[in-house]
């Protein structure tokens, strides 16, 4: 096999990758993450279609793969599992108590694919790493998982919020951008219709939230265009 056809194969199995982590991906996207032509994206899409990948080409938009496809697991390298255990010891620091359960969850199934060998190195990894003692911080919030549920499936939300001055309100509000501080405490973007305006919410003030069943118009614009507005 040719340094060419290793590269190409290296290529394909990199696209599949990506295909299965997001819903929709153009040729020019492609091309511009591997270096390549979009012509040679073109000519990829076609070779995966031979090969019996389900391809769905939508024109205008990009490809996806079809509904309920799914790639086998595939194996992580060492270097890579590395660096899922660091990401999860940065995790642990995090102040949301929901979030650091869903991604340990998250976590332990991406290691039960992992090769024998690897994950014995993980394990040794995560025994050998910690940062500001993370395991036994204070969680000061709660909510954060479902408030990515309900941006995601822009779905109405009604949060009972305390303000800086102990004053309690009740809002129902349209979740549109999720942000990080520097004390790891987290901030909440979103529309709120008692104020008729976007505003911040510190996740940490918000002392109850109930996902509503009313769907709410997604808001046509960037996070970036969000704050060169602002």
């Amino acid at each position: 096999m040719s340094r060419n056809d290793i590269k190409r194969l290296s290529r394909l199995t990199a696209t599949l990758t990506q295909l299965q982590a997001k819903r929709m991906l153009t040729a020019a996207e492609l091309a511009e993450r591997f270096a390549v032509s979009t012509r040679t994206i073109y000519r990829d899409m076609k070779a995966l279609e031979q090969a019996g990948v389900p391809i769905v080409t939508e024109e205008g938009k990009g490809y996806s793969l079809m509904e309920d496809y799914r790639i086998p697991p595939i194996m992580f390298t060492e270097n890579q599992a590395n660096a899922l255990i660091l990401a999860e010891q940065l995790v642990l620091k995090n102040r949301d108590s929901a979030f650091v359960k869903d991604y340990i969850e998250a976590i332990d199934k991406i290691k039960a694919v992992l090769r024998h060998n690897i994950k014995d190195k993980t394990n040794l990894l995560t025994e050998r790493t910690r940062f500001d003692l993370n395991i036994n911080r204070e969680r000061n919030s709660h909510v954060l998982s479902d408030l990515q549920y309900a941006l995601t499936n822009f779905t109405i939300t009604k949060i009972s919020y305390t303000n800086k001055d102990g004053e309690t309100t009740q809002r129902l509000i349209e979740p549109f951008a999720i942000v990080s501080t520097q004390e790891n405490n987290w901030l909440l973007i979103a529309w709120c219709r008692l104020r008729e305006d976007f505003r911040y919410f510190r996740i940490d003030r918000i002392k109850s939230l109930d996902i509503m069943p009313e769907k709410f118009t997604p808001h046509k614009m960037t996070l970036q265009e969000f704050f060169d507005k602002s």
